[in-house]
């Protein structure tokens, strides 16, 4: 998380994290190594001279959420920074620190940010409860900036054999709503008087009449018994073309002309057209995303993992942020739930315009996972059929899974493809001499690089200095035998080889004018070039011939 500060700072429109409940058990998300558990128990009283731990770890014990919290503190607070400030944080969480998480993301979030915890119903059928059968968790929502967070909306389940009817353009639609509702208070401008198929003139009921009998006359004043239309008069008179009549039965509440019961009804147009992108706000309970569909997800791709997210909820949670999902971020991704959603995500909006498409249109909504590599138990399921931690898990599931859904969607050209990196120490030697050291450590420093790290190494942490999205497009070209990344398309241009020469440098130039007459950085390796002259040389050939002028050493 802290490596990504740089590259995506401010970049991430959706976060989704399901993080280990918190069970009471030694926790594997420990992140001070420098004080073993062991000895804090034993300095606490709770191992006995032979080892053995003298308590467990209740509830009532002090260090109960004190572990957990002080894991996911931390995290949250990087977690914010990376966040677009249109961005959105949605956190799995049980009864255990559902309450204390609220309090921890009020301060991180700030309590005005609060969106909703939202109930997930996990399971049913269980009776394994004392007091009442535990059939949900929750999933808590906050803002990065709540005033510029778009309102959440989910496309509305329509059919479009239910929009039987056809106006004069030939536009399908169906009878909405009555442009009368009895429970409207009184308001001036919506007692008027509408014109129905047969000449006849329609209103609502009530005492008071339009002094004039014509479509469209209003009532003015009103007393608190006159009933009124939905729309203002004005309102009426420029949508005449939106509504539609149908004879109205014995208990019809609107009035003709002459204080009559009416022969018609009133109703709004609803188009097929209009309706197939319209929204709704989202139920603040989740009611289809239960535990036993996720299992049924991974045996279908023969993937051995417990206690595993349904794609179907992160999704959804993609889909009411009224598809402008750019980047998620998962940095609990145990199976790799997220990334799975992200692809099926894009499968099933490739079809869409590029308005409608997450991610701009294009490529649709990208996904970052982070995973540690958890042992996995010897005796496990998982460790039997060849996994040996979580995060190799998830990248088999992903695999798997985005070659299940290229083989349901043929017709359609999917990137499901994605990149892996691990984590590791800088690829630079730190300069960190002693009085005794001092000649062996300047002699070591002539390169600066440690021995046993690939070009490819150095490029991507190159990426991550400079702050660029890891994922940028990487073009490789050989130029007088020594390798040139081009990034981005033109971002960027490297060369990490040693001894380069004058031809190379020539070879960059030339390759610069060609692919983009715009790239003005280029980056060396340290040490580098076979000699002083050539380098002195080669830094005013890019700068004088080529213009390239910002020219740096890695």
């Amino acid at each position: 998380l802290k490596l990504l500060q740089k590259s995506y700072y401010g970049k991430i429109k959706m976060i989704y994290i399901d993080p280990p409940y918190n069970t009471g058990n030694d926790f594997v998300y420990r992140d001070d190594y420098t004080h073993p558990l062991d000895s804090y128990l034993r300095e606490t009283g709770q191992l006995d001279a032979a080892g053995r731990k003298t308590n467990t770890n209740p509830q009532t014990s002090g260090r109960y959420h004190t572990n957990w919290l002080n894991m996911i503190y931390p995290r949250l607070r990087l977690a914010r920074n990376l966040l677009r400030n249109d961005g959105v944080i949605f956190i799995s969480i049980d009864d255990n620190e559902q309450a204390n998480l609220k309090k921890l993301c009020d301060e991180i979030f700030g309590s005005e940010n609060f969106i909703s915890c939202i109930p997930r119903v996990a399971k049913v059928g269980s009776d394994k409860g004392t007091y009442f059968k535990p059939t949900k968790d929750y999933v808590l929502a906050y803002a990065k900036n709540i005033s510029q967070l778009p309102e959440f909306g989910v496309l509305k389940d329509i059919q479009e054999s239910d929009y039987t009817l056809t106006d004069e353009n030939g536009r399908k639609y169906k009878q909405g709503h009555s442009l009368f509702q009895s429970s409207l208070d009184s308001r001036p401008n919506q007692r008027y008087y509408i014109e129905a198929p047969d000449g006849s003139l329609l209103i609502p009921p009530g005492n008071v009449f339009p002094p004039e009998k014509k479509d469209g006359a209003k009532v003015k004043p009103l007393s608190n018994a006159d009933k009124v239309w939905r729309w203002s008069a004005e309102t009426y008179l420029q949508n005449k073309d939106k509504i539609t009549f149908s004879k109205g039965s014995d208990k019809n509440p609107l009035l003709d002309e002459n204080g009559q019961r009416a022969q018609w009804n009133v109703y709004q147009k609803v188009y097929y057209d209009e309706d197939r992108h319209a929204t709704l706000h989202p139920e603040d309970v989740f009611y289809k995303f239960e535990n036993f569909r996720a299992t049924k997800e991974l045996k279908e791709l023969d993937i051995p993992f417990d206690y595993a997210k349904f794609t179907g909820m992160i999704k959804y949670l993609a889909e009411i942020t009224q598809n402008t999902v750019e980047i998620i971020l998962d940095f609990f991704a145990g199976s790799g739930t997220t990334g799975h959603a992200v692809m099926q995500y894009n499968a099933e909006h490739k079809a869409k315009s590029e308005e409608s498409l997450g991610g701009g249109g294009k490529k649709g909504a990208r996904f970052i996972l982070v995973q540690l590599p958890e042992a996995c138990a010897e005796k496990s399921e998982a460790y039997q059929a060849g996994y040996r931690t979580i995060a190799d898990i998830c990248k088999e599931r992903l695999r798997r899974a985005g070659r299940k859904i290229q083989e349901e969607n043929p017709a359609q050209s999917l990137d499901v493809g994605f990149r892996v990196f691990k984590l590791d120490s800088s690829n630079i030697k730190p300069w960190d001499p002693t009085f005794e050291t001092l000649e062996e450590d300047l002699i070591a420093a002539v390169d600066n690089i440690k021995h046993d790290r690939s070009s490819d190494d150095l490029l991507f942490e190159l990426l991550l200095k400079y702050g660029l999205d890891l994922s940028l497009p990487i073009e490789t070209h050989v130029l007088a035998d020594k390798k040139v990344y081009v990034l981005g398309g033109g971002a960027l241009m490297v060369c990490l080889d040693k001894n380069v020469s004058m031809q190379t440098i020539e070879g960059i130039g030339q390759l610069k004018e060609t692919l983009s007459p715009d790239i003005i950085r280029v980056v060396f390796r340290d040490h580098c070039f076979e000699n002083d002259v050539i380098k002195t040389n080669a830094l005013l050939t890019l700068k004088q011939r080529y213009a390239i002028t910002d020219i740096k050493s890695l």
